[in-house]
């Protein structure tokens, strides 16, 4: 079953594809945003593995061409910067990961820690959105 949410957010896209936009794009807010307003739900995720948890940023920085910085917070601590790989605007995919290491897409901690997450995504129009996550809300298995 499709939520209602992640249906919006579907259609969103679906529609941003039928307009012709290019795998060129989706470098400035203009053109992340929508994609990213549209699957906020997923832009975290949270995993036990190998005695840690492991706090996966990797959809939200797929389309991070757009965005100027990401803070994060876990279970109501302080904010901290993200680490960032650069928007490879001189290639053909711009957004694409090249995940030199795994520390590009993840922050680990010591396991069964993550109860909360707080974010707060800055675009590069000087826009921000801000979200909140339940551990149960964005936990894989």
């Amino acid at each position: 079953m499709v939520s209602g949410t992640t249906r919006t957010g579907l259609t969103t896209l679906f529609c941003l594809m039928a307009t012709g936009v290019t795998a060129e794009n989706f470098t400035t807010a203009a053109e992340v945003k929508p994609i990213l307003q549209a699957t906020k739900p997923q832009w975290i995720a949270v995993r036990n593995y190998d005695g840690q948890d492991l706090l996966y940023f990797t959809n939200l920085l797929s389309w991070r061409c757009g965005l100027t910085e990401v803070f994060y917070g876990v279970n109501g601590g302080e904010m901290v910067p993200l680490k960032m790989e650069p928007c490879y605007l001189d290639t053909a995919q711009p957004n694409a990961l090249k995940v030199e290491s795994l520390d590009a897409i993840l922050v680990s901690f010591p396991t069964g820690t993550i109860e909360t997450v707080d974010l707060n995504v800055t675009f590069d129009d000087g826009t921000a959105e801000q979200a909140h996550y339940e551990r149960k809300a964005v936990e894989i298995q």
